[in-house]
This record gives structure tokens, sequence and C-alpha cells, in this order.
């Protein structure tokens, strides 16, 4: 079984891939810590280096890579990884892609807090966070509804309930 997480950035597909990777026993990997391997630098060099087309490309190279040589994975997508390239469709062909649809104001929540860590976010002010959320969710949105499981709530329910809802989808 393969299972792809997506989701805006925030959302806790790295969270939850842990954990589910705990839950099931099956190996996990974190797409843009998989590129900063790889590429021997970090996503926000690579965007500053090379432009975002060049990362969108070693993107679904890696993807794909990890597709190929793992029968059983859990991947924790990057928040744009299912807009490009028709990645929605492949990791749909082949597995279980699930959206964790994360509140705008608890996504605003959480990124204020990572802001420093997040390249993308580092010039915006508090009162600009909320908005491009907002415009970025409302770009990626028909790409995530594309999901085979949509999980809403990831806070109200817990690990076993999570592994349970995507083993049964």
């Amino acid at each position: 079984m393969r299972i792809f997480l997506i989701g805006f950035m925030g959302s806790g597909k790295t969270h939850w891939g842990k954990q589910l990777s705990e839950c099931l026993s099956m190996p996990f990997y974190d797409l843009d810590e998989v590129i900063e391997e790889n590429e021997k630098r970090t996503v926000a060099d690579i965007f500053t280096e090379s432009g975002e087309e060049y990362f969108r490309i070693k993107e679904k190279e890696l993807l794909e890579k990890l597709v190929d040589e793992n029968l059983s994975i859990i991947i924790s997508c990057g928040g744009g990884t299912p807009c490009f390239f028709n990645n929605i469709d492949f990791m749909k062909n082949y597995g279980l892609v699930v959206w964790l649809n994360t509140n705008i104001d608890v996504l605003g929540n959480r990124l204020l807090k990572q802001r420093n860590h997040r390249p993308v976010l580092s010039g915006l002010r508090d009162d600009e966070l909320k908005a491009f959320i907002i415009k970025k969710m409302n770009e990626r949105r028909m790409y995530y509804e594309q999901a085979d499981l949509i999980i809403d709530n990831e806070n109200a329910i817990s690990v076993s309930e999570f592994a349970q809802i995507v083993l049964h989808a």
C-alpha cells in the first residue's frame, strides 16, 4: 500500500506521516527532505538558485522514484506537489491520496509559529499571512479535492483512529 499525504504547508502531513509509519510499520518519507538530500541544499536554496520549475521537475522525478522503489510507503508531499505535472493523477494511480484539509485559521496559527522555518513566508507580515494562505488554498483546492480520502479535522482523532480511517478507505 502506498499512502500520499497532501495538503497545505502546516497541515500536519509530516507529523501524521511519521505517526502512521510507526502505527502501520511502513517506511515514511518527507518528499521535501528527500529532495534536499538528493540536491545537497535546502528547498529555499533550490528555489533561489535554480527556480521553481527546476524544483518541480526534481520533485516529480523523486516522487516517481520513491514509488518505483517501494510497494509499501507513506509519503508526505509538499503543499504544491499535487498541482504540477499531473502528480495528483500519478499518486491516485499508484496509491491512496489523503488530503489533510486543515482550517485556514488553524493553518494561520501554525504557520505564524513556523514562519522562520518557511522561507516563502518569511517576508510576510502577520496581517498578510492569512491572505496568502487563502489565495494559495484557492489555487490548490481543485487538486487537493481530487484526493481519495479527505480528513477535515485531524486534531479530533487519535493516531489509531487516523490509521483505521486510512486503512478502510
